[in-house]
């Protein structure tokens, strides 16, 4: 399936706050608009994949959506990975079109938690919320200090991150968090849950996002500037944090390695990368699991600018989840298919090929996705 299947449209909304949109209202201008960004009529549409809603779950949401675009599809429905929902969805569409169960695919995002419900990110995670393991950063700040004990990982390492998608999101217009951070500035934000502090934490925002997957003679036939899908895959534990064996690795070595195998291509062959920050110490050992860099080494790695623009491989030249919208995953999708075609605020020269994660739940659910033009 290497380079079969592109993605030929995408589109989005304002991200931030959002009042009085629905979430289905969401979706609906962020498909319009990669629909025009493919250049197809919308009744071409045969098939309609939708992440659930964080804030709100709905029965029938993907019926919803797809009625409010004036839709009927062939196959479709509501996914459920956590983050790592969109890059799977993706890749169901794409295996999908390459076995004939439809032609294109329009795959949609939209969530309104920073107006709407917080309730799914303020909530005890499981029975050890009683205990004080209280929401979604206490996981990932347990996970960040056994990486911190195990393997020397510093604060700061974790503060070039921070300040990596800061530096990226001040040249994107877009952008909900436009202020540059210094490590200084890092060093002041205030305690969330020992060792994460406000900047190693994603923003909550309202928005939508979507893409329309289709074969790439297809997009060749309309017109469309179609970004090849060269590899994708998936990696999911059924552990939770605490009951790990261990702490410090995760989904991601199978989710990359499938992907990478499919792409024929290795870490070394990758100019631009994607990766989902929920939280800081997310896109750190997400590098460590993808082969960019030994276990443990994740700290070493991102220091002194290797992964802001210019650097030897540029990280979320949008900003992330950190500081572009706090969404879950398509926004990287997006800028991954804008790095490839040229388009990025934050352009890598001579960018051909991208490599998107994904990442669900406390990193229990992983996916990844490879673009390119080569």
């Amino acid at each position: 399936m290497r380079g079969k299947i592109v993605i030929a449209g995408i589109g989005y909304t304002a991200f931030g706050k959002l009042p009085g949109r629905s979430t289905t209202s969401l979706n609906v201008e962020a498909s319009r608009k990669a629909i025009a960004d493919a250049g197809i009529d919308k009744d071409e549409i045969d098939a309609v994949f939708v992440k659930y809603p964080t804030s709100g779950y709905r029965m029938m949401y993907g019926q919803t959506v797809a009625e409010a675009l004036g839709l009927q599809p062939r196959i479709g429905g509501v996914w459920d990975q956590g983050g790592a929902t969109n890059i799977s969805m993706i890749s169901y569409a794409a295996m999908a079109i390459e076995h004939g169960q439809c032609e294109v695919a329009l795959v949609t995002i939209a969530d309104n938690p920073r107006t709407g419900t917080r309730q799914a990110y303020e909530k005890g995670w499981g029975d050890d919320a009683v205990y004080g393991w209280f929401g979604t950063p206490a996981g990932y700040a347990m996970i960040a200090r056994r990486h911190m004990e195990e393997y020397g990982t510093a604060q700061n390492d974790l503060g070039a991150i921070a300040v990596a998608a800061r530096a990226h999101a001040a040249r994107n217009p877009h952008a909900q968090q436009h202020r540059p951070l210094s490590l200084a500035d890092y060093e002041q934000s205030r305690p969330i849950v020992d060792p994460l502090r406000r900047d190693d934490c994603c923003l909550i925002s309202d928005g939508g996002a979507a893409v329309i997957v289709m074969s790439r003679a297809r997009a060749q036939a309309v017109g469309a500037t179609g970004v090849p899908i060269l590899g994708f895959g998936q990696g999911q534990t059924s552990w939770e944090v605490a009951q790990r064996p261990v702490l410090t690795s995760t989904a991601a070595v199978a989710s990359g390695r499938t992907a990478f195998e499919m792409a024929g291509l290795t870490p070394a062959d990758i100019d631009v990368a994607q990766l989902y920050d929920c939280f800081t110490i997310a896109p750190l050992m997400t590098l460590e699991d993808y082969g960019f860099c030994a276990k443990g080494e994740g700290g070493k790695f991102v220091r002194d600018g290797a992964i802001e623009l210019g650097g030897t491989l540029p990280v979320n030249t949008s900003g992330g989840l950190l500081a572009e919208t706090g969404m879950p995953g398509m926004q990287l999708v997006i800028e991954g298919v804008r790095q490839i075609r040229g388009t990025s605020t934050a352009q890598v020269d001579g960018a051909t090929t991208c490599v998107v994660s994904n990442q669900g739940g406390i990193m229990t659910t992983h996916s990844t996705l490879i673009l390119g033009d080569r």
